[in-house]
């Protein structure tokens, strides 16, 4: 008998299409046009941690509890382990800011239930970049289930200097 599939799984889009929609959101986000996707969206730009080589990243960004996270499966991610410096162009401004990689389970697993809360299901699956089986909101330990099996990880974003 074959097991269900997982409660949740990672859901980007084809390489292809983000190879023309990253440069147009890193653009459109620097201007005027960008409306309430300036709200929406963020870009995160860091140093490789090992090759010093810089990364514009634009991602969803998520307010919990007033603070801003990255929240992310890609190996991008590890640059903030230990804590980093990153520019992060969120709302029209620029603002220098230290990231922090948030890897413990039940942490993790807690602030994308929060999220996903907070969104409701289906903006929380297209903001998320997950895919909820039952369509409805997974539970805590299907969360931290999906931490582990997807390599699921937060980053903590904090003003460390001033904004321009």
């Amino acid at each position: 008998m074959t097991g269900q599939s997982p409660a949740i799984t990672v859901a980007h889009p084809p390489q292809t299409m983000m190879r023309i929609v990253n440069p147009a959101l890193r653009f459109l986000l620097r201007t005027p046009l960008a409306g309430p996707a300036r709200h929406q969206f963020m870009i995160l730009t860091v140093r490789g941690r090992k090759t010093g080589r810089q990364y514009a990243i634009p991602l969803s960004a998520h307010l919990i509890d007033g603070t801003l996270y990255a929240m992310t499966d890609a190996g991008w991610k590890h640059n903030f382990r230990d804590g980093a410096a990153a520019e992060v162009l969120h709302d029209g401004r620029t603002t220098t800011m230290r990231g922090e990689l948030i890897t413990d389970r039940a942490t993790v697993a807690d602030l994308f239930h929060r999220c996903a809360e907070s969104y409701g299901v289906k903006r929380a699956q297209r903001m998320m970049g997950l895919t909820f089986r039952d369509q409805r909101i997974p539970t805590p330990e299907e969360f931290t289930e999906a931490v582990d099996r997807e390599h699921l990880a937060a980053i903590k974003l904090t003003p460390s200097g001033p904004a321009t």
